[in-house]
């Protein structure tokens, strides 16, 4: 499919990890960007906007990713791109949702749940 994924969290160690996760499905996944915060992410869009999937955290500086969602949501080009939230705190599950997410997903990561929310976004939406 050579799916573009954006990973965005703060933590160096968790973006790796996903994307060691990704890269185990070279059938599904062909680049992947990273952005250790909401701002960053979205100055990456605009050089990338042909990313499929966003991989979002929540809690992060500079822009967390509710406010992200509140300024990527309001572009209506972005509206078919899915946004999956990746997160340990599972009471902004709604919130999230409320504000455009497509799906949440508990931390610590689940490769085949994660893998087959991707499969599901991409091909739904």
């Amino acid at each position: 499919m050579n799916l573009k994924v954006m990973i965005v969290d703060d933590d160096f160690i968790n973006r790796k990890l996903i994307q060691a996760l990704l890269k185990r499905h070279p059938e599904l996944i062909g680049e992947t960007l990273e952005a250790e915060n909401g701002s960053e992410a979205l100055s990456l869009l605009k050089k990338h906007p042909d990313v499929d999937v966003i991989l979002l955290d929540i809690l992060m500086p500079v822009l967390d990713g509710k406010e992200f969602l509140k300024i990527f949501r309001s572009e209506p080009k972005n509206s078919q791109i899915p946004v999956i939230i990746l997160s340990t705190d599972d009471t902004q599950k709604s919130t999230v949702l409320n504000l455009g997410a497509e799906d949440f997903i508990l931390k610590p990561i689940n490769e085949d749940q994660l893998i087959d929310r991707i499969r599901y976004w991409t091909q739904n939406l």
